[in-house]
């Protein structure tokens, strides 16, 4: 008679789990990394090994989805295809890198119209801190959170949730994961607002590089384009114009943020699977990215 320990029956328990609730177990994981490499930055140690360990818990996401889709049986193959999806139409990396300047654009014009003192002299060291803060985020910042977010997370929410649900709960799940790295609890809702722009551009092009650049592109865009001093009516007009450029794009949309429904629901490749992601391109733009599924930071902090 075979004896089985305790501490076997509770990692094939624990197995068992992670396999029925991937997405959960991601969260759940995604979290644990960053937050406990985020303790020093927390408690005020900012520089050195704190600052070292403030970059390596951004990583969290990331590790999370490779450790998750390796132990349920996955595809690390399948799941990077999205980050090595380039060969895409212009007009999304036109969006991917331009939305977020255009809407500060926006957002200096309210300001200016609101009475405050919009400087543009500052613009041209801001677009020197904006390009060099793009490319940090890009290759070593919050941008590689996007394989863990948009490349595991949002796709396997979508099978079983309408996109603006699933982009609800991503949204929220991202956002509270920064509390820690932002220090305030009010800091998670500027994510959930910013990951309605990630989903529809996912969901378009199969794309994590895309929303890698998109992520990389607001971080510095909400540090270094408002060309006026900091203060309240400055954080209410980026919220405000934010969640109006949100909520047009959800309309605009008919709440489906680029996901083609026909095929989410007759096409039983674009179901995620333990060992791929697929998925049917939308039909106004074929062949987008073969075989796969058709940041950002609040201003408190510029290392989102």
């Amino acid at each position: 008679m075979m004896v089985v320990s305790p501490s076997t029956e509770t990692a094939g328990r624990l197995g068992e789990w992670v396999n029925r609730h991937p997405v959960a177990a991601f969260f759940g994981l995604a979290y644990a990394i960053s937050w406990v490499a985020w303790i020093p930055w927390a408690f005020g140690y900012q520089d050195g090994a704190g600052a070292v360990l403030f970059i390596v818990g951004g990583f969290g996401p990331l590790a999370a989805a490779v450790i998750i889709t390796k132990s349920t049986g996955g595809s690390i193959r399948a799941w990077a295809r999205g980050i090595r999806a380039w060969r895409v139409p212009a007009r999304y990396y036109a969006y991917a890198l331009g939305l977020p300047p255009l809407l500060f654009v926006a957002i200096n014009a309210e300001l200016a119209l609101l009475g405050q003192q919009v400087d543009l002299a500052l613009l041209p060291g801001r677009l020197m801190g904006y390009v060099g803060t793009l490319i940090f985020v890009a290759i070593l910042g919050g941008g590689l959170e996007e394989p863990g977010w948009r490349g595991f997370a949002l796709p396997r929410l979508e099978q079983r949730h309408s996109p603006l649900r699933a982009t609800l709960i991503l949204g929220f799940v991202w956002g509270v994961w920064h509390i820690p790295a932002y220090g305030t609890p009010i800091a998670f809702v500027v994510p959930l607002v910013l990951a309605f722009f990630y989903t529809w551009l996912y969901n378009r092009t199969g794309s994590v590089l895309l929303c890698i650049l998109l992520h990389a592109s607001f971080t510095p865009a909400i540090d270094q384009l408002v060309l006026t001093r900091d203060s309240a009516t400055v954080d209410v007009a980026i919220f405000m114009t934010l969640v109006v450029a949100a909520l047009t794009l959800i309309v605009i949309t008919r709440g489906r943020l680029g996901s083609n429904e026909t095929t989410r629901e007759e096409d039983p490749s674009w179901i995620p699977s333990s060992s791929s992601l697929r998925r049917a391109p939308p039909s106004d733009d074929k062949r987008i990215v073969a075989g796969q599924p058709a940041g950002t930071g609040w201003r408190v902090s510029s290392r989102s």
